[in-house]
């Protein structure tokens, strides 16, 4: 081979071999963009996803509460509405939140321009605003959150991405409690062959809606179980007049579930039922009894003079100034005049939380009772089997003398819960907690991948 050939060859050979360095550097470089891209923009989306959702979470929880308590008010979604931007707005101005801030803003006004508030009487759907008058549900969204890039950039080049940004929504509304703990130590009995579950909800273990029962009887009248027994119940293992007090003004938390048995308290236990239940209209009589501990209820107004009970006539019945109660959908009368009923107290307490002027406490007349299976049972201490837990109104103040010591109240559907929530969306009745649901997006409920 001649000289020049072999020169040729070696001048050539380099030239070659860096330009195909040059390429492979440029690949591992944009793996390496990519790969930074995919941790440092990807972290930072991960965090403030979840620190969106929290928020979206805390706003649909806000609104679901304010829905429940202003239930009835001609403006109950728009109030709903206000509550969820507000705590998400306060959600945003939290220490740590300051991207988030900036991003949607820190005020219910600013907020509003990237959120989107619905409501719906389904879990499951069809939400809108104002939504239906029977709107239960709040479902709180935020379709767009954009983030700073620090490496997206390369990835929106080379991997054909969109605008860094993160998305959540959140749905919130009533569960049945599975396991009720705030109730109070008095027991209705029930019907056990009429289960709502098998009625289709027309009734109640044997109630109503509005319907007027006497929660607890007094001296002279037909015991509902067998004599000595008054409907009051030990509960957590107390007893005596102090115990009762107490857990008729709400001092007293026990757990309980559907088919567990609860003790009677025999007794009429005058004093202490009225000093404690009294509590719920303001009125403080008894050892411990203070404002201070035992809130009144948003709304104390009762008819005065009050409802009393006939036993001398067949059958026995509630009369209002010697005429007849009767209820129609939850509207008391008596001889054609109307009287202060649960549906003039639900229409006061939504008026209340509209103004947002209210003093003392929500739905401190609601109470949370054990509905009892009282078929074969008979005295004063008996164990009675827990068919269900009911919500019942309280009417009126209960008089501190024997044989007017009758608590008067009114059934309902649903009240304000505590305990552990029912596992999935139902319309079943009684003590309610406000919990968090998946999202679903569509009417074949299919899960939404932002919630």
């Amino acid at each position: 081979m001649r000289p020049l050939t072999k020169r040729n060859l070696k001048q050539h050979w380099p030239v070659r071999q860096q330009g195909a360095v040059i390429v492979l550097v440029v690949i591992a470089l944009v793996a390496m963009l990519l790969m930074g891209a995919l941790a440092l923009d990807g972290g930072h989306m991960l965090l403030n996803k979840t620190r969106l959702q929290n928020a979206v979470d805390a706003a649909a929880l806000s609104g679901a509460k304010t829905l429940q308590q202003s239930f009835g008010s001609g403006n109950a979604s728009s109030l709903a509405r206000d509550a969820a931007l507000d705590t998400l707005a306060r959600n945003a101005a939290a220490g740590g939140n300051g991207e988030l801030g900036q991003a949607i803003g820190v005020t219910a006004p600013a907020v509003a321009g990237s959120t989107v508030v619905t409501l719906s009487n389904s879990v499951y759907g069809p939400f809108s605003f104002p939504g239906p008058v029977d709107a239960r549900y709040v479902r709180v969204s935020v379709p767009d959150y954009p983030l700073t890039g620090f490496l997206w950039g390369v990835a929106q080049v080379f991997a054909g991405l969109g605008d860094k940004a993160v998305a959540a929504i959140a749905t919130a509304g009533p569960s049945p409690s599975a396991s009720p703990c705030k109730i109070e130590p008095i027991m209705v009995c029930g019907d056990p062959d009429d289960d709502p579950a098998d009625n289709g909800g027309t009734s109640y273990w044997g109630y109503s809606y509005g319907d007027l029962e006497v929660l607890k009887s007094a001296a002279g009248n037909e015991p509902a179980i067998g004599p000595g027994n008054f409907q009051l119940l030990r509960l957590d293992g107390a007893s005596g007049a102090n115990d009762l007090r107490t857990a008729l003004a709400g001092g007293i938390e026990k757990c309980n579930v559907v088919g567990d048995e609860v003790g009677t308290e025999p007794g009429n236990q005058v004093g202490p039922v009225a000093q404690g239940l009294n509590t719920r209209f303001g009125v403080y009589n008894g050892p411990g009894m203070n404002a201070t501990d035992y809130p009144p209820d948003w709304v104390t107004e009762f008819n005065d003079p009050k409802m009393t009970y006939n036993d001398s006539t067949s059958p026995a019945q509630v009369e209002y100034q010697g005429q007849q109660v009767t209820s129609s959908g939850g509207d008391l009368s008596a001889g054609g005049a109307p009287l202060y009923d649960l549906n003039d107290w639900k229409t006061d307490s939504a008026a209340c939380a509209a103004s947002g002027s209210c003093a003392g406490a929500y739905e401190r007349r609601m109470l949370n009772i054990v509905i009892g299976n009282c078929d074969g049972e008979s005295g004063g201490q008996v164990d009675v089997p827990v068919l269900d837990f009911g919500c019942f109104f309280l009417l009126q103040t209960v008089a501190q003398q024997g044989v007017e010591a009758q608590v008067f109240g009114q059934f309902v559907k649903e009240c304000e819960g505590d305990g552990v929530a029912g596992p999935v969306p139902t319309e079943d009745t009684g003590p309610a907690i406000i919990q968090l649901y998946k999202t679903y997006i569509d009417d074949n409920r299919t899960p939404s991948t932002d919630s």
